[in-house]
Order: C-alpha cells, then structure tokens, then sequence
C-alpha cells in the first residue's frame, strides 16, 4: 500500500466486486495506438492488447458478451464537435483509415458487437447503455485505452449507470505510466474495482456456459 492510499484507507475503500452477470468491454484497442510512427502510438497499449488475448478467448468460451466500442467520425469531423478541436488528430479517425481499425490481435467475432462513438466515454450518445441493461448484464469487464481517457470515461459512466466496473489492470494501457497509475488509483478509490488479469481469469473460469 503507497503512503497515498493508505492515507484514504477506509475512506474510499469499498469493493464492489463481480455480479453475476457480465459482459467485456474493449475500448478503442485500434492501430493508431500499437502502430510504431503513429501520432498516438504508445508501447504500453501494445502490451495491453497482448494481456487482453487470453481474456477474450476465454469470455468466449464462457459465452460472456464481447463489446468492442471504435472511435470514427464523419470526413468532415461536424460529428466531433469540439473535442476533434481540443484534439485535433482523432480528425483522421474516419472510415477507411487503417489507423482507425481494431487491432488484428482482437478481432471482433461474428457474435461480438462493435459500438461506433465520438467521445470518449463508450456510453454517452450510443446504445451501450440500453443494450447491456437488455442483456440483464451488471458487471462490465473494462479493458482498452486510454487509462486517462476513454477508460476512465466510461469507467465513470459505467458506475452512474449502475454497472459494476471492474477493470483489469493488465488490460488497460495509457501513453504514459504516470496518469496510467494516477487513474487507475482515482477508478480504482471512487468507480470501480481495479484488480489483476489473474482475479477476471478465475471469475470467468468459475463461471458455468450458458
């Protein structure tokens, strides 16, 4: 335990643990992000995509739903407002761009669902919400990138939506291990439960198929 967490021991502490029903997001895992010369090219989003192989695998296996959510906006980018202002290299996220594509080390299967969005949380002006209340889901599995971004995003919405997050700390990635960290502390103290690969792996293999 660092001196910070233990200084807001008992404070922001709480576990929420895993429900009974889940379902994997996989957040913006794209090319532009594990592609060497890309603008937002980051090594430990690479590693992270590698981490996440096994769980997909096995969330498949266990016939857990698999939402994959992908960053894409008109050519003319009036679909991103004022963040492709603020941002402007997500003006190249558009249909046809390899750097917009789904790392090939995930790739989507038949069953799965891909989620276009604008934003950075996966849940604000899309169907997530909807679909995983439909599902009966009440514990989203959070992998993807960015930590400091779209992760944290939607790990927050994840919460005020009223899903358990839990996110593995394996499977997230970020362009730089400081607010890596610091995110997943605050995700971690306020809007999720941040655990190891290891404890989403025996979650899932105790799991019976449906």
């Amino acid at each position: 335990m660092t001196d910070l967490q233990s200084n807001y021991s008992g404070v922001f502490d709480g576990r929420l643990g895993f429900g009974n029903n889940p379902a994997v997001l996989v957040v913006d895992f794209i090319r532009a992000y594990t592609t060497e010369g890309s603008a937002l090219y980051a090594p430990d989003v690479v590693t992270a995509v590698q981490e996440t192989v096994e769980l997909l695998e096995l969330a498949r296996q266990k016939s857990v739903p698999i939402i994959y959510t992908q960053v894409l906006y008109n050519k003319n980018g009036l679909d991103g407002g004022l963040f492709v202002q603020k941002v402007p290299v997500l003006r190249t996220m558009v249909p046809g761009e390899p750097l917009a594509e789904i790392v090939p080390e995930l790739p989507p299967a038949a069953e799965d669902v891909v989620i276009v969005k604008q934003y950075a949380s996966a849940f604000f002006g899309t169907s997530l919400a909807a679909m995983l209340t439909s599902l009966g889901v009440d514990t989203i599995i959070l992998t993807g990138c960015s930590t400091s971004g779209c992760v944290r995003a939607t790990a927050v919405d994840g919460m005020q939506h009223g899903f358990r997050v839990i996110v593995p700390s394996e499977c997230v990635g970020d362009r730089h291990q400081a607010p890596h960290e610091a995110n997943l502390f605050d995700i971690d103290s306020k809007y999720g439960d941040v655990v190891s690969k290891t404890a989403v792996i025996d979650y899932l293999k105790n799991r019976s198929t449906k």
